[in-house]
């Protein structure tokens, strides 16, 4: 048990997610600084639906950025989860990414 805003919850307090930093490489992969630290590779290939389409324009791919922790395509009109990002992407030296 814990205690968040007040309450009594059961369990464990899950981990807040959040992404810091995004890098665009070719072929829709990126990748992605953890607040935490953790530096991981995500392959974008894995958003399928009607709403990652877009991503498919290298242009509109290449517009990723980051917004109150979150990857955000094309002004925010599309955006993933972090904790998808993070379950879906691999571990990656942290000496590899650019500021």
């Amino acid at each position: 048990m814990y205690h968040c805003d007040g309450f009594v919850c059961g369990g464990e307090p899950e981990l807040q997610i959040e992404i810091e930093k995004v890098k665009v490489l070719p072929d829709m992969i990126m990748i992605l600084l953890f607040k935490s630290g953790e530096q991981r590779l995500f392959d974008a290939t894995v958003l399928e639906g009607e709403a990652f389409k877009p991503l498919k324009n290298e242009e509109v791919f290449n517009t990723a950025s980051v917004e109150h922790g979150i990857v955000v395509w094309n002004d925010g009109e599309i955006d993933c989860s972090p904790e998808y990002m993070y379950e879906h992407s691999y571990e990656y030296p942290a000496d590899s990414m650019v500021s």
